[in-house]
């Protein structure tokens, strides 16, 4: 009765049984320095304030201030983990604009990078949310399939981290054999490790019991805050960059949109586990139909767009990043502004975590998959 009078007087002074407690900037609980500004009544929370800004670099200002070639390196640093995709947001935009056609080997090669990037992600979300909830055993089986990945990647990159592969008309460099064969035994080894990820975790009735009906999120407030990406597809929403404004190969390909309806911790994580499963079903075909032929088109030495604005979109392991660029041009952005799926999922959380307790509001909070960068951008 008390956690109700409380919230139903939010936005007066808080009763004097109440008290402000700091989760962050630098905490066990957070993956970065994220400060969560908590008003509790007891255990229970009245007010959850999101406080980012502490490691604020300014991509969108040094977008302005640098050449398109200059920024490319930029965009893997805002997600670090899913940096392939932001790369390919820009690149696509300026082919787009500048009019540069880029040959079917690279774009099929920038699909099955972008995917094997995407499962990597997923399993460092995977194991460090386990991790969060009291289990350890799953986060050495995920980063002991995930450095697989690093290890195909770093062959044809250089990196493991943050990737600078795309260039705008291709790649960097072309594949080899080696990749090739190397990724489709990745992909027959990942697809029992998912099975196995299923019988040890996923049908545990200790982690269902922890994460069944905590966290509640509906379309309607992903809708009102902007969430996109699998915390838009566990409140039953079906869309996806890849399907709803398709781009490179993707409508060659024939992969299915994970959605489920509940809405709870356990449907965004069951909609990123279903994800990997999908994501090695497009690299699978991707590698099938992977033509031979050049991977770099011929670009200017200089890249400048014509006077206007552009737009960019894909669906990253976290939602929907967006490049919006203005052009008066020069060889140099006029305006540059990116559009972060982790800083609108972040935005839903005072108003999702209200009423809970403490220790499922963390689990509420892993459950967005947050990376703070993309947040501080």
């Amino acid at each position: 009765m008390l956690l109700e009078q409380t919230i139903s007087t939010r936005g007066t002074e808080p009763a004097p049984e109440t008290f402000v407690l700091n989760l962050g900037p630098q905490h066990p609980a957070t993956h970065g320095v994220l400060r969560l500004k908590l008003t509790m009544d007891g255990e229970y929370i009245l007010r959850g304030e999101p406080v980012p800004g502490y490691i604020h670099r300014m991509h969108e200002k040094m977008g302005e201030n640098r050449t398109y070639a200059q920024f490319l390196p930029n965009t893997s640093r805002i997600d670090y983990l899913a940096a392939m995709h932001y790369t390919h947001a820009l690149v696509a935009l300026v082919e787009r604009a500048a009019g540069i056609e880029v040959p079917p080997r690279a774009e099929y090669v920038r699909v099955i990078t972008s995917e094997l990037n995407r499962i990597s992600s997923h399993l460092v979300w995977f194991g460090a949310y386990l991790l969060d909830l009291g289990g350890f055993t799953p986060l050495l089986y995920a980063f002991d399939d995930r450095e697989k990945i690093l290890d195909l990647l770093e062959a044809i990159t250089g990196a493991r981290l943050t990737y600078g592969y795309y260039r705008f008309g291709g790649l960097a460099n072309d594949v080899d054999a080696a990749f090739v064969e190397g990724t489709r035994a990745f992909v027959t080894y990942m697809q029992p490790r998912l099975d196995l990820y299923r019988k040890l975790v996923t049908d545990n009735i200790i982690l269902r019991k922890r994460l069944e009906d905590i966290g509640p999120i509906s379309a309607e407030m992903c809708r009102r805050y902007g969430a996109s990406g699998p915390v838009l597809r566990g409140a039953g929403v079906a869309c996806d960059v890849r399907r709803t404004e398709p781009y490179s190969v993707y409508p060659s390909l024939d992969f299915a949109v994970p959605v489920f309806p509940e809405g709870d911790c356990l449907a965004r994580y069951r909609v990123r586990m279903e994800e990997m499963a999908q994501s090695l079903r497009i690299i699978d075909q991707a590698l099938t139909q992977l033509p031979e032929g050049p991977i770099q088109a011929k670009v200017p030495r200089v890249i400048k767009l014509p006077p206007g604005e552009y737009y960019s979109a894909v669906e990253a392991a976290r939602g929907r990043f967006a490049i919006r660029v203005v052009s008066d041009g020069k060889d140099i952005p006029y305006r540059v502004k990116l559009r972060t799926p982790s800083f609108a999922n972040l935005t839903l959380f005072e108003e999702a975590s209200q009423g809970m307790m403490l220790p499922d509001a963390l689990a509420l909070l892993g459950s967005l998959d947050l990376v703070i960068p993309d947040i501080d951008r």
